[in-house]
């Protein structure tokens, strides 16, 4: 119908017209798309920050937050955002063979780049003109724009009957992982992430290689960055050996290291 076919199009063209501003910024010990999670939750010693700047860093803006265990994070896919879309896509969790409609999945790839992540609130502090919410469980890179905070209701938001599709449960992997006694030793020594060595674990364990390097037999290489350390692992079969484990000179050194790489290949996993 012309009429409705205007009426769309009038919708579209306003639609296009919001411009929705960053309230904060994630800081996050994932630098890079590769090794982060597939969904939130499921490595709950991943913990980061949400930093308000003004004039979204009042007070009054999270006055009863903390009565909510559980947040909504309605951020931006600021790494992709400029790479287009894709109608159909190519998600993971089905071995990178099988095309799914880009609407049936959550890949980052989208006509409009926006992403939904739920997080454990841990606390909230004030650092200067900056207001700072603490969160675990996160799934977010690094520099991640949040663009909305909502509280989880649990009455709403957890419906045990609702079917997954082709996700239907949390990914499981017969990975194992090991520590050399240098990268123990390490872990160990520093200070500042006292689960450091338990969060490396929970990483390697998810298997954040690349569907098709899950199908080669021959020992493989690996390097990336979690907060401002360098971990140099290899795997053989389905076991990960942690072999190194260095601190990067600084966070934003970390931000510009290679993620995922072996002798040849850069590779990445996105959510």
């Amino acid at each position: 119908m012309p009429g409705n076919i205007k009426l769309a199009t009038d919708l579209c063209m306003t639609a296009s017209m919001f411009q929705l501003p960053a309230l904060g910024f994630i800081q996050s010990p994932y630098k890079q798309k590769f090794a982060i999670p597939r969904q939130p939750g499921l490595i709950a010693e991943a913990q980061g920050e949400l930093v308000l700047h003004p004039p979204y860093a009042d007070d009054a803006i999270v006055r009863g937050i903390e009565a909510f265990s559980h947040l909504w994070l309605v951020f931006i896919f600021h790494e992709t955002a400029d790479k287009g879309w894709s109608p159909l896509v190519r998600p993971p969790r089905l071995g990178g063979n099988n095309k799914k409609g880009v609407f049936a999945t959550r890949a980052t790839f989208r006509p409009n780049p926006i992403g939904l992540s739920v997080v454990k609130l841990e606390g909230v502090s004030r650092r200067g003109e900056l207001l700072v919410l603490h969160l675990s469980g996160i799934d977010l890179l690094d520099g991640t724009p949040v663009i909305d905070i909502k509280p989880y209701l649990p009455y709403a938001d957890a419906l045990p009957d609702a079917r997954g599709g082709f996700a239907d449960a949390a990914p499981e992997t017969d990975m194992t992982v090991s520590f050399s006694t240098e990268a123990a030793a390490f872990c160990q020594s520093q200070r500042q992430y006292p689960t450091l060595q338990l969060f490396i674990e929970k990483v390697l364990k998810q298997d954040p290689r690349p569907p098709y390097k899950k199908q080669r037999d021959e020992l493989q290489s690996y390097g990336m960055t979690l907060y401002h350390y360098n971990i140099k692992w290899t795997v053989d079969g389905n076991h990960n050996h942690v072999t190194a484990i260095f601190a990067l000179a600084t966070e934003s050194t970390a931000a510009d290291t290679s993620a995922g790489t072996d002798v040849t290949t850069t590779t990445g996993t996105g959510q």
